[in-house]
């Protein structure tokens, strides 16, 4: 019998094996076969590739993936065809996984702080001194009765590498906060309130007719945006007739570009404009008669008298007629489905907004039917975490004045994995000065970032490529799925699994009984074995070590027989007056909205990879930057010229970036993306653009706490510079200049004769 520091000790040479993919996608026999690349020889080349199936950590959708290794070198990233989430497509960020994984400035080993807190200069330390340290300041800690002194800072992960911090945080009296640079705070409570779920439902995309979506950016960065590219494909091209996809958005976004039909609208009206078209479908009875009485208390149109079209034309920004035509396209070709999110759930009154949207589902008869919101079930097994997004602005605040003060109790550690609220919160909330005075700060980033430079002690995590692991995704397929993840290289650094490390730490200080596990496969098993004794699913075997191959080789477990059995609720009964949104700054001396939107590099968490630098916008084209889109009205008036570097100041700060003059983007509207502005964290990303929630005001939703990173106001003023943005655009002299230019075929006409 090993002990857990042995086992992970070993755990750090990987002598544990992969096993390949042999799903339902063909491959040639002799390429697809188990083999364990960890304890493959560096010279050994073959000349044959394997596949091996896991899943992507890129981003909290969970989607399935093949990784093409040779010679023991991750070579590409490919979709799991088999995977039901995602059907065998993938994104670029599961491609820039590989990116992570080889990246010249990622942490080799085990670092201590040298020097002053937050200068980034730190000194390699072996693996021993790393953990004697972080087990010694727990023991001290737990001895004294201050474990609630403990903070841990993550990712919201799902699985048993969640389900181990929860009991490891939970064991010693302390507090764990999960962060995610755009909270879906609001969108969780919406959905509880108007659904009673607790985890996302499926959205029925690909057999609904009708979709209208306010402001979630499904085919760019909301929730699992290749799942629902994959169910929109199906909408556009797998039914008889083509769906019709309507996007309600005061910004252009990249879905908004695919609608048939984008509705600009004023922000924070979004709720307002949902409850009218509920008044039009109530008046003119084209939706269900029980949900109507449910939704207005047996009042009929009556009880949403305040939205009715010519009411709240001005406040919404859309002309009466068009509510109207709205109404009734939505109540018309069903079956229709109504989602909401992004800048619709990012204002002081998100919730009523998103409640609002989703009560919609009720009117025409979507809950719980085809082509509409299809509730996920329980998890498979039962105790297994779902990620369900990170916690709310104002449970950040409390924390970080609890930092500060030190009341009602001190924080003296604080544990940061995954996680980079230092550049990820708005600079109004003052985290990093509030972190700074922590008195020991131990991180286990993989790359030197804005909140790991303030660590004392760094003990650098595996990437997902290089560990194991299991998630439910949220938002699930419809029934029960679970992801099953497996190193598939040997680790390419000095570098251990952060579950792994808490698990050996937790039996130094006398935790078995509450983590059971010598390692995070054998925890991951644990799930592998419960499935089993289901005997049910995409995988089955009454032996569970041919049980345990074959769920490697499919990627996961699922059950498309296993959905929901929960029935709809009653609908709840929708608000009588509207709640309208505020912003902050006077709207005469901040005369804008400043909408954040993510981007490709999400909230930041992305930056360190250049391919995602050089991927480009899907509306803008820009590159490596940041950008400000503003209307060719607004920017003449203004006299600001495209590429023109601009300030734009809010009550709470001020930033200088270059102008896209976008004939899309509304009047009053300025759209900044999110992402850039890192003072540490990489070549790639280091001084290279501005971080736009510098500008933002630690504005919450009345409801729920959580950021109202839409609620904002800014004022723009030109600086006389220019800086050319790189785009993938302006390259191709105008038409004009080509008409006498001679033409050459690349294959010459057939002659005819």
């Amino acid at each position: 019998m090993i002990s857990r520091r042995e086992f992970l000790q070993l755990a750090a040479t990987s002598t544990t094996a992969a096993v390949a993919f042999t799903g339902c996608l063909v491959r040639p026999g002799d390429e697809v076969r188990v083999q364990s690349p960890a304890q493959m020889p560096e010279d050994l080349v073959v000349g044959l590739d394997a596949f091996y199936a896991t899943v992507c950590r890129q981003c909290p959708a969970g989607c399935g993936i093949l990784v093409r290794v040779m010679a023991g070198r991750a070579k590409k990233v490919e979709g799991n065809p088999d995977f039901p989430v995602n059907l065998g497509k993938h994104s670029a960020l599961g491609e820039a996984a590989l990116q992570a994984l080889y990246h010249p400035d990622r942490l080799r080993g085990p670092l201590r702080r040298r020097g002053e807190r937050g200068a980034g200069s730190f000194e390699p330390i072996s693996w021993d001194e790393a953990l004697n340290e972080l087990t010694g300041h727990l023991r001290r800690l737990r001895d004294a009765n201050q474990g609630n002194t403990i903070v841990a800072i993550t990712e919201p992960a799902g699985g048993h590498a969640s389900l181990i911090v929860d009991r490891f945080v939970r064991a010693l009296g302390g507090q764990r906060l999960t962060f995610e640079p755009f909270e879906q705070t609001v969108l969780r409570e919406a959905i509880r309130r108007v659904y009673g779920q607790e985890v996302y439902p499926s959205f029925d995309v690909e057999r609904t007719r009708y979709l209208l979506s306010f402001g979630a950016d499904f085919l760019g960065t909301w929730l699992s945006p290749v799942q629902y590219g994959v169910r929109y494909g199906a909408f556009r091209q797998g039914q008889p007739r083509r769906g019709v996809l309507v996007q309600v958005e005061p910004r252009f976004s990249p879905t908004a570009a695919n609608a048939d039909s984008w509705v600009p609208i004023r922000p924070g009206a979004e709720g307002i404009l949902a409850l009218s078209l509920a008044q039009v479908i109530v008046a003119e009875r084209l939706g269900d008669a029980q949900a109507a009485d449910a939704l207005t208390g047996g009042r009929g149109a009556g009880a949403l008298d305040a939205f009715a079209p010519a009411r709240v034309a001005d406040q919404t920004g859309v002309p009466a007629d068009r509510i109207a035509e709205l109404a009734r396209a939505f109540a018309g070709q069903k079956p229709s489905l109504a989602i909401g999110g992004g800048p619709a759930a990012a204002q002081t009154n998100g919730l009523f907004n998103l409640s609002a949207v989703y009560a919609l589902n009720y009117l025409v008869g979507s809950v719980g039917a085809p082509g509409g919101v299809i509730f996920n079930p329980p998890p498979a097994i039962p105790d297994l975490p779902i990620a369900t997004g990170g916690a709310p602005l104002v449970e950040w605040q409390r924390l970080g004045d609890r930092m500060r003060t030190r009341q009602p109790a001190p924080v003296n550690l604080a544990l940061v994995h995954g996680a980079n609220p230092v550049h990820g919160l708005p600079v109004a909330a003052n985290f990093m000065d509030a972190l700074a005075s922590v008195p020991t700060i131990i991180s286990f980033s993989r790359f030197l970032d804005e909140t790991t430079a303030l660590a004392d002690v760094v003990l650098p995590d595996h990437t997902f490529l290089e560990d194991w692991g299991d998630d439910v995704p949220n938002p699930g397929p419809g029934f029960q799925t679970v992801g099953f993840q497996q190193p598939v290289v040997r680790p390419f650094g000095n570098t251990r699994g952060f579950a792994d490390v808490l698990l050996a730490v937790g039996e130094e200080l006398g935790l078995q009984q509450q983590l059971p596990w010598n390692s995070l496969r054998d925890a991951v098993r644990d799930s592998a074995r419960q499935l089993q004794r289901a005997q049910r699913g995409s995988v089955s075997d009454a032996d569970f070590e041919r049980f345990w191959v074959k769920l490697l080789q499919r990627g996961g477990w699922w059950d498309a027989r296993g959905g929901s059995t929960a029935l709809p609720p009653r609908p709840p009964a929708l608000p009588t007056q509207p709640e309208p949104a505020r912003f902050s700054g006077d709207a005469q001396q901040y005369p804008f909205h400043l909408i954040v939107f993510p981007s490709t590099l999400h909230g930041g968490e992305l930056a360190h990879l250049p391919w995602l630098q050089a991927l480009p916008d899907p509306v803008t084209t820009a590159t490596w930057q940041t950008w400000v889109e503003i209307n060719p009205r607004t920017a003449e008036r203004l006299r600001i010229g495209h590429m023109e570097v601009v300030t734009v100041e809010s009550e709470r700060g001020s930033l200088e970036a270059p102008a896209y003059v976008n004939p899309a983007a509304p009047p009053d509207i300025v759209a900044m993306p999110a992402g850039q502005g890192h003072q540490q964290f990489t070549r790639y990303a280091q001084q290279r653009g501005v971080n736009p929630l510098a500008l933002l005001a630690p504005t919450t939703d009345a409801a729920t706490g959580a950021l109202a990173w839409a609620a904002t106001r800014v004022r723009v003023r030109g600086t006389g510079r220019r800086y050319h943005l790189a785009t993938m655009e302006g390259n191709v002299p105008p038409i004009r200049q080509l008409e006498d230019a001679p033409v050459v075929p690349v294959v010459p006409p057939k002659t005819v004769g």
